[in-house]
């Protein structure tokens, strides 16, 4: 069986699944060189407009397969060396998702654990069910909960004061405070959540392709932003960028003609 399903719903949006129902899309090696080598070959993917990442079955990723992390501890096939090896894979996936010129969409299909959690935040936009459930159990188990970027995004998303309790207590992030804080979009019943995904997909595709992607640059830089100075220093050379692009003239010659634009991404 494979472990990472790709499809494409709409000939510009690429659905990427974890498949590991049985173990609730539990990370392993394999698994998650497939996500980061597949997360890799969208740089210069210029078919594919906007992401979907999501899970099989009742989860949508419980975190690292411990049975798997205990199998090597127990071979003694675990050093410092390759945990840190390790490690910075299951980091670099959240990081890679944001350093994409694509949107990324999680639809959350039940929990996500750890950094399962972590590919979550690592999204643009978080759709979810009333089965989602966020979970950072790491400080209950001895290990620091800032795990695979969740201590740089979480602050983000939620702000500083909650995201501090919750990594400090361990505790869960049920669907109602996930909708109230903005961690997740939009709450749709289980059964309409792929749809959902795509509906959001599409409604980014209906705009021009240079301008969605410099606008996900933008506010990428942006959240990192020291001053409004700072900010404005990415804005401004965007704007004057996207404003001679011929979608531009397009839409403005759509505007004025009382017509929907066609955008051609130049």
């Amino acid at each position: 069986m494979d472990e990472l399903l790709i499809d494409r719903p709409h000939p510009q949006i690429l659905r990427m699944t974890l498949n590991r129902p049985d173990q609730l899309n539990a990370l392993t090696y394999d698994l998650v060189f497939k996500i980061n080598g597949a997360l890799d070959a969208l740089v210069d993917d210029v078919e594919t407009r906007v992401v979907i990442v999501t899970g099989n079955g009742r989860g949508f990723c419980s975190g690292q397969d411990m049975r798997a992390a205990a199998e090597r501890m127990k071979a003694g096939a675990s050093t410092v060396v390759s945990r840190f090896a390790s490690q910075t894979r299951f980091g670099s996936m959240a990081q890679r998702m944001a350093r994409l010129p694509q949107p990324v969409i999680c639809a959350v299909n039940g929990v996500a654990v750890g950094a399962g959690m972590a590919i979550a935040l690592g999204a643009d936009i978080r759709i979810g069910t009333p089965n989602t459930r966020f979970l950072i159990g790491a400080v209950k188990i001895g290990l620091a909960a800032g795990e695979s970027g969740i201590s740089y995004w979480l602050p983000r998303w939620i702000g500083a004061a909650r995201a501090f309790e919750i990594l400090l207590t361990g505790r869960p992030i049920e669907m109602e405070e996930a909708l109230q804080t903005g961690l997740i979009l939009r709450c749709v019943d289980p059964e309409t959540l792929q749809d959902a995904a795509i509906a959001q997909a599409e409604a980014i595709l209906a705009n021009a392709p240079f301008a969605v992607s410099q606008t996900k640059r933008i506010m990428r830089r942006n959240l990192d932003a020291t001053s409004l100075d700072v900010a404005l220093d990415v804005e401004n050379p965007t704007q004057i960028m996207t404003n001679a692009t011929e979608d531009y003239r397009e839409a403005v010659a759509a505007f004025n003609e009382k017509r929907p634009p066609s955008f051609t991404g130049k």
